[in-house]
């Protein structure tokens, strides 16, 4: 069994998305969720730590979660792993967003807080490798990335292709949980792909496959754990 995780969080200055460093003991890594404005301060971590990238993944397709992907896996010569059914966002981060296209979408919240940090909305590119997984509902998965063993989950609800990354970290189990969970809430399902249902069994049936002493590492906010949002979460609730 590979020896626990270690983790890095950097936050990123657009919309506050956390992105996750995740380092074995012999420093292979992998980056979850380059949001905007994560690129360099991924590169000081993994410089810092002498860390070698293997992959950068996406707990989903929102660009908020994205935008930095291609300039990390550029940085490292890595690909973007995220589930099939999130991958057509990658290349119309706006449009699968019902925002249109990035030059038609400069006046929308998303394009302003990027303009907000220097950042032309018009700037986004795909990462040159983008490499996707599927995973059978109901069945952790695993994603085989040599001395990182990391699980999947499908959670659908916020998108269709929202995953949960299972990890043994050294505190401890983690699951990295994007926007479906958060600190006493959960993600929202009124965007395109989000679906009320899908949430409601995702919550019912696939929050409790995870560890329940696992710590809950979400894509915004404070960490959490299983355990608390059992117990205080109202959509956990039963």
């Amino acid at each position: 069994m590979a020896s626990p995780l270690v983790l890095h969080t950097v936050v990123a200055p657009v919309f506050g998305t956390n992105c996750y460093v995740l380092a074995s003991a012999g420093g292979e890594c992998v980056v979850v969720d380059a949001g905007a404005g994560t690129a360099q301060a991924v590169a000081t971590v993994v410089h810092g730590h002498g860390l070698a990238p293997i992959a950068v993944l996406a707990t989903h397709g929102h660009v908020d979660h994205t935008w930095d992907a291609a300039a990390v896996c550029d940085e490292f010569d890595v690909p973007l792993l995220l589930h099939e059914a999130d991958a057509y966002r990658i290349d119309d981060p706006f449009g699968s967003l019902g925002l249109g296209t990035a030059d038609g979408s400069t006046s929308g919240p998303l394009a302003q807080a990027l303009r907000g940090m220097g950042i032309d909305p018009r700037s986004y590119r795909a990462p040159g490798r983008v490499v996707t997984f599927a995973t059978r509902p109901g069945v952790v998965g695993d994603l085989g990335l040599r001395s990182l063993e990391i699980g999947l989950l499908h959670a659908p609800g916020h998108t269709e292709g929202s995953t949960f990354y299972l990890v043994a970290l050294e505190g401890g189990p983690a699951v990295l949980t994007g926007d479906v969970l958060f600190a006493g809430t959960i993600g929202r399902t009124d965007l395109p792909g989000g679906d009320a249902g899908l949430m409601a069994r995702t919550l019912r049936d696939v929050v409790p496959l995870v560890d329940a002493d696992a710590r809950v590492l979400p894509g915004h906010g404070p960490a959490t754990s299983i355990a608390a949002e059992r117990r205080s979460n109202p959509f956990l609730a039963g």
